[in-house]
Order: structure tokens, then sequence, then C-alpha cells
């Protein structure tokens, strides 16, 4: 908990994102050599669901580190725009 409401520094981020990523392609690996290792021992299934995890992880892992206006406090409420009184395009002579 932060006694200020200072956004946290960039470099703070950037290491949360690192550790995400790090733990995304870790559990990536081990579904991996589960399913190389299970490959005939278990119903086709178990294999396939875990070859499946070990493709797709890297996008998703990517995509998560890489989100954009993840740092809190950056996202800002923005009101309806409004155009300038005067006339409308259509009314104006030729």
């Amino acid at each position: 908990m932060s006694i200020t409401t200072a956004r946290a520094p960039l470099s703070d981020d950037l290491t949360r994102r690192q550790h995400r990523y790090l733990l995304q392609m870790s559990i990536r690996v081990v579904c991996f050599m589960a399913a190389v290792l299970v490959w005939g021992r278990v119903p086709l299934a178990v294999g396939i669901t875990l070859m499946v995890a070990a493709t797709v992880l890297p996008y998703v892992a990517v995509l998560a580190a890489n989100a954009a206006g993840e740092r809190r406090g950056t996202m800002t409420q923005v009101g309806p725009r409004t155009l300038p009184a005067g006339t409308a395009p259509e009314d104006e002579p030729r």
C-alpha cells in the first residue's frame, strides 16, 4: 500500500511483467515435458491437451506481458465530446 497517489516507477512495472512472463514460460516448459513423458501412457486427450497448452501459452504470455494500460492509475475517464456551436456542414452555401 502506498501513502501517495504517485504512480509506481516504470522499472517496477517492467520487473513485474518480466516475472509474470517467466512464470508463464516455465509453465509452458512443464506442459511440454509432461506431454512427452505421458504420451502413450495416458489417454490421448491428456497428451493433446498438454501440447495445445504448450503451444498457446507463448501467445498468451506475450499478450499479457505487453498489455497496455496495465499500470494502475493510468486509466482516466473521458466525457463525451461535443462539437462547437455553429452551422452544420450541410447548411453552408456552395
